[in-house]
């Protein structure tokens, strides 16, 4: 298995990719670099959308099933574009504090719902929360707070049979799962899908002896999800019961999501950080920050649309 780098010019913080079937384009965000990109990974060129704050995730989104824009949590609040580099408008105010608190991991559920999760900046409290947003058949959106209790929200996912749905929080090196009732949108039976020992005390990027933490998910046609380990350059590859099958090193100490595509959907494309990394680290891993591609022997589950 060998990476490509698909794009070379790199983002400071990548996240929140996710391939578009009806444009065959890659999005993702520069979360610090306050940017929307999309690449035509075919053409190599790459377009990017300057935003007022922070995004930290997105969807495609599909209007009476027409695609048409996406939805974007940005800092402040949750927003809609209707069409690329379009006008922003407001769905919800965010209910936290922007001060210490912005958006982060988030995605569309199988049912058409927004989920974003938050991030606690100052990380010393377990503040971040998980909602969701339910704007379909035309309603106007709906947040409900889903879950809470931790520092960083990362992980979304969901299992091909929209049973299980998956959180991380990051600093606690921790995936939790619950079942998952997509019509009523109930969340139970919440357990740890899998757990890793902290960072050991003075540990440095290129030391051994961490494996790193879990950060962004996506999820396969078999159920294996795919966690990317940050400051561990590499992914790892679960079972549905938390099994590691398969331990992927990239070429990035700091991956952080990855998610599934191309036509048959057996590419797995990977964002990375570079953001306030070491000018060492930065040596050692001079493509970090760069979009990168892997062929894998299965496909990966399509990208959920938001519905309105």
């Amino acid at each position: 298995m060998t990476w490509q780098t698909v794009v070379a010019q790199p983002s400071e913080l990548g996240e929140s990719p996710f391939w578009h079937p009806d444009e065959q384009m890659l999005y993702w965000v520069d979360i610090p670099g306050k940017q929307i990109h999309r690449a035509n990974v075919f053409m190599g060129t790459v377009e990017s959308w300057a935003m007022p704050t922070e995004p930290g995730c997105i969807a495609p989104a599909r209007t009476q099933g027409e695609a048409s824009g996406l939805v974007i949590a940005l800092r402040d609040g949750i927003y809609r574009a209707r069409r690329w580099g379009g006008a922003l408008q407001r769905l919800v105010l965010a209910d936290h504090d922007t001060a210490t608190t912005r958006f982060n991991d988030g995605k569309a559920d199988p049912l058409g719902r927004f989920w974003a999760g938050t991030m606690y900046e100052p990380r010393d409290a377990a503040k971040a929360q998980l909602f969701s947003m339910d704007c379909r058949n035309g309603h106007a959106p709906v947040m409900e707070l889903k879950v809470g209790n931790a520092i960083i929200a990362n992980g979304l996912a969901w299992s091909p049979d929209a049973a299980t749905v998956y959180w991380t929080d990051t600093p606690r090196h921790t995936i939790r799962a619950w079942d998952w009732e997509g019509e009523s949108n109930a969340m139970t039976h919440e357990r740890v899908f899998r757990q890793w020992p902290g960072q050991p005390e003075g540990w440095q990027a290129g030391m051994p002896g961490y494996g790193g933490r879990p950060d962004g998910a996506a999820v396969d046609v078999q159920g294996n999800y795919y966690v990317a380990m940050f400051e561990g350059a590499r992914i790892l590859k679960l079972s549905p019961a938390g099994e590691v099958l398969a331990d992927i090193p990239v070429p990035a100490q700091c991956p952080t999501m990855p998610c599934f595509g191309g036509d048959d959907l057996k590419t797995l494309y990977l964002t990375t950080a570079r953001y306030k990394r070491s000018a060492q680290e930065l040596q050692t891993w001079p493509n970090s920050g760069c979009v990168f591609s892997l062929r894998v022997d299965v496909p990966g589950l399509p990208v959920n649309f938001f519905k309105d």
